[in-house]
């Protein structure tokens, strides 16, 4: 079982990233691969996660240990499984996750994707009193609004891991919500050149 892995982060796609260890690349499946674009070429440290089943052996990764815990403790309740939970945590707020569960707000939960009202209320029963402060990551992508096309919302996230602030990114969200830029990459284009 792995812990964490530390090495080049080689590469970014929409759904992983590659870490290379001494020429060996691990394919780690990431809730906002576009969080790790500015470690391109940099030593990183990605916790880790590692799901066994009989046709296949995946990494998860999380930036921070309170993100790995957190991931834990969903896929801990019956009915979340890996990819769900990653859903689940590519929400960039992760204090209003917690919130929501230990304020019981089924709705909230409910409008992830591959969970319905019933899960939701399982999340909340069996990790309301489960999850404390200790939970909460530190450094996660601050909040921002959450656009319908998830196109442009990956892309509002990795502008923010690029270390835009969310006052750029939203003024710029407005334009690209009115060009319909198509893929995530570019609308990252596009909003890189408008910031600049």
């Amino acid at each position: 079982m792995y812990n964490y892995l530390n090495g080049l982060i080689t590469e970014v796609t929409p759904d992983y990233i590659v870490v290379d260890i001494q020429g060996v690349g691990y394919q780690v499946q990431v809730a906002n691969p576009y969080a790790y674009q500015t470690g391109l070429k940099d030593h990183v440290k990605v916790y880790i996660y590692q799901a066994v089943r009989e046709d296949s052996i995946t990494l998860f990764g999380f930036q921070t240990s309170a993100d790995k815990n957190l991931f834990l403790q969903l896929i801990s309740v019956s009915g979340i499984g890996p990819k769900s939970a990653l859903a689940i945590l590519a929400t960039p707020d992760h204090q209003a996750l917690i919130e929501a569960i230990q304020q019981g707000d089924d709705k909230y939960l409910a409008k992830f994707p591959g969970i319905g009202k019933k899960t939701a209320g399982r999340i909340i029963v069996e990790l309301r009193d489960r999850l404390t402060i200790a939970d909460q990551p530190t450094n996660s992508i601050a909040a921002m609004p959450i656009s319908d096309d998830p196109a442009l919302t990956d892309a509002m996230a990795a502008l923010i891991a690029l270390g835009y602030t969310e006052k750029q990114v939203a003024k710029v969200e407005k334009t690209l919500q009115k060009e319909a830029a198509g893929s995530t990459n570019d609308y990252i284009s596009r909003g890189l050149k408008l910031l600049n």
